[in-house]
């Protein structure tokens, strides 16, 4: 259960097994939507080379499609997802495309060339 002066931070509570409860805060969302929409990441981040390979293997078999399930079919987790994403959106290697009223990301040539080069 979750304590009352902590309640106003918790966006969503959620009881998978009987024993285990996932707690979603408002300021974790907040900073991924941050992510998302100001395409800004720390300085000093470094992508993993696993994770780059994962999105990329996902993005040629898939081709575009949107973050959420891109996430999903990527098996990875969104936040760390959206990291990954502008980074290689700020290379050239993505770039995002509206269809169908919704934002999806596909790989550029430059991107298509890097992906088949780290899935070697």
């Amino acid at each position: 259960m979750v304590e009352k002066s902590k309640m106003n931070s918790v966006i969503r509570k959620k009881t998978i097994e009987p024993k285990i409860t996932i707690i979603v805060k408002k300021e974790h969302v907040s900073k991924i939507n941050n992510i998302v929409k100001n395409k800004k990441i720390e300085h000093d981040f470094e992508p993993s080379m696993k994770i780059l390979q994962r999105i990329t293997e996902t993005m040629m078999k898939k081709g575009s499609e949107g973050k959420t399930n891109l996430s999903i079919d990527a098996n990875l987790n969104y936040a760390r997802l959206a990291k990954h994403i502008v980074w290689l959106e700020k290379k050239g290697l993505v770039e995002s495309i509206i269809k169908d009223s919704r934002i999806n990301v596909g790989l550029t040539e430059k991107g298509r060339l890097f992906a088949s080069t780290i899935l070697k």
